[in-house]
């Protein structure tokens, strides 16, 4: 199943994609996706977009960050062997996390917006998982269960602004630089991330290609990780890192610039396509 976040009648609205269509969810207790997960309602969410009646073309809609409205997005740097070597960091024994804020995210088809304090903006493609039952201290062995669904991620950096100490998050923040989308693909149609593939393509051009398999630190261990630190509740985010490629580790280094287009494609989850703006002044 297939879900979405999107514009309906001027309004936030959520529902099932299902071919060419989104099955609009009615009013009811779930105001959004996050609602609906904290309900522990997927069924009933199903049934009720089914029974609706109301139907939209997916191609022209406006979509949303999958989840607009996180309590966490948790990130994950270095998780990949290629970028860790093409930054030069050191092997660690537990993950690198940093958080984004949610007024960062882009949905689908929505443009990326490159701050006007910097030249330096920079693609990232990843998986991204959403929490869908909550807990503390969960174990690696039940983490899977944990995870209602899985999204494409594109974790925009503005480097000059991350690298200005050894915290990441001023360059991981500004508005409107991470993508989210286009949809949730629930957990029960992704048997094996391991199998899945990430390709990451700038103006058409393939820039990261790279199985899920070749993650540092796998989804369970991530779960397991973040879990202990803080209590992973339903709708919150982790981006599960990129690999290497990235734009900054280029010779000459490939900035994103207006008129660019950037495409994150996972295998079984969808792609997530974004242009590139200029941050209005």
């Amino acid at each position: 199943m297939r879900l979405v976040s999107f514009v309906h009648d001027g309004r936030p609205a959520c529902g099932v994609v299902q071919d060419d269509r989104i099955l609009v969810a009615p009013p009811s207790p779930w105001l959004d996706l996050r609602a609906v997960l904290e309900a522990d309602a997927l069924a009933d969410f199903a049934r009720a977009c089914e029974g609706s009646g109301q139907r939209v073309p997916l191609a022209g809609a406006t979509l949303l960050p999958v989840i607009p409205n996180p309590g966490k997005i948790l990130c994950i740097g270095l998780n990949y062997e290629t970028h860790r070597r093409e930054t030069g960091r050191a092997v660690v024994e537990n993950p690198t996390i940093f958080t984004r804020f949610a007024d960062s995210q882009a949905a689908h088809n929505q443009p990326l917006l490159r701050p006007h304090v910097s030249t330096d903006f920079d693609f990232e493609g990843e998986l991204a998982l959403v929490i869908g039952k909550p807990g503390r201290y969960i174990s690696r062995e039940r983490a899977l269960e944990h995870v209602a669904g899985y999204s494409c991620y594109n974790d925009g950096s503005v480097r000059d602004w991350q690298r200005h100490t050894h915290q990441f998050t001023p360059g991981k923040n500004f508005p409107q630089t991470g993508a989210f989308g286009p949809w949730l693909v629930t957990a029960d149609e992704v048997p094996d991330l391991d199998a899945l593939h990430l390709t990451t393509r700038v103006n058409g051009d393939v820039v990261q290609d790279t199985g899920l398999d070749h993650m540092i630190f796998d989804v369970p261990r991530l779960i397991e990780y973040c879990s202990a630190f803080t209590p992973l509740s339903p709708g919150d985010v982790i981006a599960t890192g990129t690999p290497g490629g990235v734009g900054a580790k280029r010779e000459p280094p490939l900035w994103l610039k207006a008129g660019d287009t950037v495409e994150v494609e996972i295998t079984g989850i969808g792609v997530l396509q974004n242009g590139i703006a200029d941050e209005p002044r």
